[in-house]
């Protein structure tokens, strides 16, 4: 779902009015909460905390996400953690975790329910705070629920969208305007499937 229809969702289900949600945030009147609703204004990234207080639930939820994936600590105040394979290109006919896949592991704490990690590449899920080079942590299933943010394998390549299901075919969806959704059906692509959900991410600059 994207991050404009979730703020109104979640403002709906606490019985906030768009007057309310804006004098919790400090501003002062709707129009600037009109307008990130109707999706003509982005929230800053330095607001997605404020946001998140406001509509009572925490900034990973609102963005879609189970939770952010923080840094381990260095200091070995965090006991139970684990390491999950970064892949790189994932090459047509290899399996998922083959050696020459993975780049590299990746400590994360054991809560976090991930299988496999991604880089991501380029803008086009900026929408929902995911910027270029971030790491996005992702729990293997074959199948997410329509407007659920997942990585896809398509044909050879792997890429991470926001997943609608049609008869016949699959729609992913970027978040940000400038990409127009991708639709694969049986006939413009040899296979198309679902790596598994995204369940935690982690910025670049934490």
């Amino acid at each position: 779902m994207p991050l404009c229809q979730t703020i109104r969702q979640l403002r709906e289900q606490l019985g906030l009015s768009q007057d309310e949600l804006a004098k919790r945030l400090g501003y002062k009147s709707r129009s600037t909460i009109a307008k990130i609703e109707s999706g003509s204004n982005d929230i800053p990234q330095s607001k997605i905390a404020a946001f998140a207080a406001a509509l009572e639930t925490t900034p990973a939820r609102l963005l879609g996400l189970d939770t952010p994936a923080e840094p381990t600590p260095q200091n070995g105040s965090s006991a139970y953690t684990k390491r999950v394979p970064l892949l790189g290109t994932i090459a047509a006919g290899c399996p998922l975790f083959a050696e020459e896949n993975i780049e590299e592991y990746i400590e994360i704490n054991d809560s976090i329910r991930a299988d496999f990690c991604l880089r991501v590449q380029g803008d086009s899920m900026i929408g929902a705070r995911i910027y270029d080079g971030d790491l996005v942590f992702i729990r293997k299933q074959p199948d997410v629920a329509d407007g659920e943010i997942a990585a896809v394998l398509v044909d050879d390549s792997a890429t991470l969208k926001r997943v609608y299901k049609d008869r016949g075919a699959i729609r992913l969806h970027s978040e940000n305007p400038k990409y127009r959704p991708m639709v694969f059906t049986a006939d413009n692509c040899d296979s198309i499937r679902i790596l598994g959900k995204a369940v935690a991410f982690q910025g670049t600059i934490c």
